[in-house]
């Protein structure tokens, strides 16, 4: 389902050709689904409680392959970022209450592992969503890499709906607005759950801007890669997977925040190599960025999970709504520095967000405590 809101990402150089765009407003394309999912998170905070865990990701998984199907046929940028806009309030659904689902239908001894094997799906589904969608794009073009991606995702949906298992452990909760609004603030006013929304937020927003931005700069001298090639850049997302898989096993062992912490210092030492002017060079960096920044959510994801007795769903949809605001607002707003300051000035600027996220991983050690 990820790869329906980040789709656009391998061909924002390509929508940018298209509608005359600069490099950050062409990530409007993506910044608008984050931001959409940003709102739906804040929604679903108060309501997802009172609906079936999987009638609503099932609405959630067919909701977005409409709109993805849609897009497709977009007759200007403003139709497709307002579509992406609804379809990442719709996909919300999903990522609001999986998490959730699996913290009420797994053992605690087995949650670390079932939550990384979890986020490494969405891992492998989002890179051959990229991968599929750049190399549809360099042999048909945009329209029809979207419109492959939206039935994939229809396809996907049917089978979900058929395959997955109801809730055993869920219980409808009628929370009115009032209550729920003082358990966010609870939520909130702790300052280890908090350190936790705020890197998440700074985590997306690093991993999004790589990623938004890196086309341009392998386009460009001294790499000048044609674009079928940079495609194949999100296979690279296999680290990712590594990354969640361990994290997840090594959490089971051994204390998440000095794994987070560990995980936060190889995503710095790989932006240091995205500096570097080799392609092999550049693409070890992007190995390391990439599984330092899955591990490290997958750590605080888990540890956010597992910091709430009651209100899980509460607890998750705010790390959601801080996570994807920081990939919508840092995310373009970063680039803005590209084409003013260059690629120098662009990654470090990411290597200090990263400074302060190691830095608020050590209040990020929330352990529980009355709701």
């Amino acid at each position: 389902m990820f790869a329906q809101i980040y789709l656009f990402q391998p061909l924002l150089p390509e929508l940018g050709r298209a509608f005359s765009l600069s490099p950050a407003e062409s990530s409007l394309a993506i910044s608008a689904g984050t931001a959409g999912m940003a709102i739906g998170f804040l929604a679903l905070a108060f309501w997802a409680d009172r609906w079936s865990r999987k009638k609503l990701m099932s609405f959630s998984m067919f909701g977005a392959s409409v709109l993805t199907i849609a897009s497709a046929a977009s007759p200007s940028f403003f139709f497709l970022i307002s579509l992406n806009f609804l379809k990442g309030m719709t996909i919300t659904g999903l990522s609001a209450v999986a998490l959730a689902y699996l913290s009420e239908e797994v053992s605690v001894e087995s949650l670390g592992f079932v939550i990384s094997l979890y986020l490494s799906g969405n891992i492998l589904g989002g890179m051959l969503g990229r991968v599929v969608a750049g190399l549809f794009s360099s042999w048909l073009g945009w329209r029809a890499a979207t419109l492959f991606i939206g039935l994939l995702g229809f396809a996907l949906a049917v089978a979900f709906q058929r395959v997955l298992p109801k809730s055993q452990n869920f219980e409808r909760q009628n929370i009115k607005p009032a209550q729920k609004l003082r358990q966010m603030k609870q939520f909130l006013f702790r300052p280890g759950l908090l350190s936790l929304f705020v890197l998440g937020a700074l985590l997306m927003c690093i991993f999004v801007s790589s990623y938004n931005y890196l086309n341009y700069r392998l386009e460009a001298p001294p790499f000048s890669l044609p674009h079928y090639l940079i495609a194949f850049v999100y296979v690279m997302y296999i680290a990712g997977i590594a990354g969640s898989m361990l994290a997840g096993r090594w959490s089971d062992s051994y204390s998440p925040v000095d794994i987070l912490r560990v995980l936060l210092i190889v995503l710095i030492v790989g932006l240091f190599f995205l500096l570097s002017g080799f392609i092999w060079t550049l693409t070890f960096g992007l190995g390391l960025l990439t599984f330092g920044f899955f591990g490290a959510h997958t750590m605080a994801s888990r540890m956010v999970s597992l910091s709430v007795e009651a209100g899980t769903s509460t607890a998750v949809s705010l790390y959601w709504l801080f996570y994807y605001t920081g990939s919508s607002v840092i995310g373009t707003a970063s680039g803005a520095l590209l084409p003013a300051w260059g690629w120098t000035v662009f990654i470090y600027t990411l290597i200090g967000l990263g400074g302060v996220s190691l830095i608020i991983s050590f209040f990020s050690h929330d352990s529980g405590g009355s709701n």
